[in-house]
């Protein structure tokens, strides 16, 4: 495990990964299967906050999955994936997926689902961890360290909710 950081830029965890669909990745419509693509986010997700962290993270909650496009077999699929927000021992990763047919290089690459997963940095006994700070570096990254922000305090409020309903059966 690398020694701990006071801060790090998004720049320095980013991860871009790709993959080419085939047809076992197809559900019964034929396209591929939206588990197959929750796969390929959770681990371009779990690479970025390993490299931010600098160790093992293991994913705790999944924010968001937006899918706005089928993904077809033979499609080249592309994540790509940053911290959006720090915490003590959590990160919020966004993940972007992109499709382009595989015979195609004319077609551009289709904005095909984007997601928001939330993961925890975790010692050798299994118990979270310090994580070093985010470091916005432009006015993106400013955006996405915000909406992150608001995101969490929903998730929060949404937990809290929950609790205070169960807490009167």
């Amino acid at each position: 495990m690398s020694e701990q950081r006071a801060s790090l830029p998004a720049s320095h965890s980013r991860v871009s990964l790709a993959s080419m669909m085939h047809s076992t990745e197809a559900n019964l419509l034929g396209n591929v299967h939206g588990g197959e693509i929750m796969k390929l986010v959770d681990s371009t997700a779990g690479a970025v906050a390993h490299r931010h962290s600098g160790g093992p993270a293991v994913t705790a909650f999944m924010d968001e999955m937006a899918f706005l496009h089928p993904v077809h077999v033979g499609d080249i699929v592309r994540t790509l994936a940053q911290v959006n927000w720090v915490g003590t021992s959590s990160m919020e990763i966004g993940v972007r997926v992109e499709a382009q047919p595989w015979g195609s290089a004319a077609d551009g690459p289709l904005h095909v689902a984007s997601a928001y997963v939330v993961f925890v940095a975790i010692d050798e006994d299994g118990r979270p961890r310090p994580v070093p700070a985010l470091v916005p570096e432009n006015r993106d990254e400013e955006r996405r360290l915000r909406e992150a922000e608001i995101r969490r305090h929903h998730r929060l409020a949404r937990k809290a909710e929950i609790e205070s309903g169960r807490s009167g059966d």
